[in-house]
């Protein structure tokens, strides 16, 4: 299959795209990025990539980091993770205080923001500081990634900690339930330190292999996760990954996948491939308009979908 020419088409179709949509401003540091951007890469298992865009262009990956941590998490814990989060869609968006409440501090998944946010605290648990268990992350990432260069963007982070006063209330709101072990400033700082790493569509579709391969790194012959761990990981991103857009994302692109508001998505193809998307400009739900367009183009074009 000629990857290259089908994303140099998906370029040119969403390209009318770009100026549709709105960038994060409700997080300062992200507000005058330039909507009119877009990147698109895919990795195979031997390391070879396909690129359109401007796919070295480091970005603000935000949710996307969800993915990793949970990663970690779900490694030392296992099933004992599900008893403080859930594994199911939430059908409400990615702050629900509401839902939170209702359900007694008990997130629905590990991808909305409270239950990324449980995730955090949970690996604060395991290394025993919140400085260290932020360095396990990032090395995480930068050993999937095999890119030593990737790194927090200290502003971001910063912003984010300065205007978080929803985060901070879901933080809160766990810790009455007693659903939070460590100080809610500690834990929430900490979550946006991940949120706040910066990396390239390149780097992404690299990073995402292990999902696509059973846990395995399919380059260097890492193994990260088991089989089922994968699988369990895969099905949470198709169920819960888009936030109440996910059931759209499911239908219209068919593929396991994760959104960030710094307007990456990653995706991956079992057996195949990982994927990332990029572009600023987010739908109504939070996600990229242009990206979540660009890979439903892709499915179709290429019938690589898991149905």
């Amino acid at each position: 299959m000629d990857y290259q020419s089908i994303i140099n088409e998906i370029a040119d179709e969403v390209s009318p795209l770009l100026k549709d949509g709105k960038v994060a401003d409700y997080i300062p540091a992200l507000a005058g990025i330039n909507q009119n951007q877009f990147a698109m890469s895919l990795t195979l298992f031997d390391g070879t990539q396909f690129s359109v865009g401007q796919a070295d262009t480091l970005f603000s990956i935000q949710s996307i980091s969800k993915v990793f941590s949970f990663t970690l998490a779900l490694k030392f814990y296992n099933t004992d993770l599900y008893k403080r989060i859930g594994h199911e869609p939430s059908g409400n968006p990615f702050n629900s205080l509401v839902q939170l409440e209702y359900e007694h501090g008990k997130p629905r998944n590990p991808f909305i923001n409270a239950g990324a946010i449980n995730v955090t605290d949970a690996l604060i648990n395991h290394y025993g500081t919140c400085k260290t268990a932020y360095e396990e992350v990032l090395g995480f990432i930068r050993a999937i990634s095999d890119d030593e260069s990737i790194c927090s963007n200290e502003i971001v982070a910063a912003s984010e900690m300065e205007h978080g006063y929803r985060n901070l209330a879901l933080a809160n709101l766990m810790k009455s339930f007693n659903n939070l072990d460590n100080r809610v400033e500690d834990v929430v700082g900490t979550y946006f330190k991940h949120c706040s790493l910066e990396m390239s569509t390149k780097m992404l579709s690299r990073a995402m292999l292990y999902l696509a391969n059973d846990g395995v790194d399919p380059i260097l012959g890492v193994t990260y996760l088991t089989p089922s761990q994968s699988r369990r990981i895969n099905a949470v991103m198709l169920t819960c990954g888009h936030y109440d857009a996910s059931g759209d994302f499911a239908f219209n692109v068919g593929l396991p996948g994760k959104s960030g508001v710094g307007g990456g998505i990653v995706a991956v193809v079992p057996n195949v491939m990982g994927l990332s998307v990029w572009s600023p400009g987010l739908n109504a739900q939070g996600n990229s308009l242009v990206g979540t367009k660009a890979l439903e183009l892709f499915t179709d074009k290429t019938g690589l979908s898991i149905f």
